[in-house]
């Protein structure tokens, strides 16, 4: 791989991860109008340490009081908006992983069709599009209970099947839920860390079992491109939904699945 197709794909992926808008539409796209062979299993690692390490660092003022009071309450100190947090983010977690582990590579196999991805992208874009012009958005993510979370987790869950986007789908379920724009977008973005780490960790097995060779520079610029967009991605992204809302993403959803049926029907 040369570095600028590194660069390209990882300026993709740190875009697409957590904008609503679909990643496995775009990395299915890309390489198709580009003429580019599959990346490979180590640059997908590079990526997601990438965009990893922008959403550990962006919410690194969060996450250590989080962690703290969570831990505190293991010990019998009291609850806290933090801690209550802390525990949602790991609820939340839990439906994702347990279906990855079942059904991930039924998944991976079955649905990786582009037609399957556009017609998600798609449908998923409708139902975002409605989740914001309905939603109530009177409450942030310190002020959900455990339903709430279970609910945005088995929605995260829904996110294995290729082109309904981890982002798009979990931010759709908290805006049915009541929660604003801001923090709709916040809490899918915690619970992404968990769910980044478990699958770049289940990414590395698979390396370590069936070593590939290591083409360093390309892996580093695909790290460091990914999270420096990723980092980019976030703040713009959260910092601009109050005065743009949903509507655009899903107007670029719709786009996006009409060019993946023109292109593959």
């Amino acid at each position: 791989m040369d570095l600028v197709q590194a660069l390209v794909l990882a300026v993709v992926q740190g875009f697409t991860e957590f904008l609503p808008i679909s990643s496995s539409g775009h990395l299915v796209l890309v390489p198709v109008v580009l003429g580019w062979t599959d990346q490979g299993l180590p640059f997908d690692v590079a990526v997601h340490l990438g965009t990893l390490a922008a959403v550990v660092f962006y919410f690194r003022h969060e996450l250590w009081p989080m962690a703290r009071d969570a831990l505190g309450t293991l010990r019998g100190r009291a609850r806290t908006p933090d801690s209550d947090l802390a525990w949602w983010v790991v609820l939340g977690t839990i439906p994702a992983v347990v279906c990855g582990a079942l059904f991930g590579g039924q998944v991976a196999t079955l649905a990786r069709s582009p037609l399957v991805i556009a017609t998600t992208t798609a449908a998923f874009g409708v139902l975002l599009w409605v989740a914001d012009a309905r939603g109530a958005r009177t409450r942030d993510e310190r002020h959900i209970g455990w339903r709430e979370a279970l609910i945005v987790g088995l929605a995260q869950a829904v996110a294995l099947i290729p082109g309904t986007s981890r982002s798009g789908i979990t931010i759709t379920a908290a805006l049915f839920l009541g929660l604003n724009r801001q923090a709709a977008a916040r809490f899918s973005f915690l619970l992404s860390i968990p769910v980044i780490l478990a699958a770049t960790c289940y990414e590395l097995l698979k390396l370590a079992q069936d070593p590939q060779p290591a083409d360093w520079p390309a892996l580093a610029v695909g790290a460091v491109g990914a999270g420096v967009v990723a980092y980019i991605t976030i703040r713009g992204f959260i910092a601009l939904l109050g005065r743009m809302g949903m509507a655009p993403f899903a107007v670029y959803r719709l786009l996006l699945a009409a060019v993946l049926f023109w292109i593959y029907l």
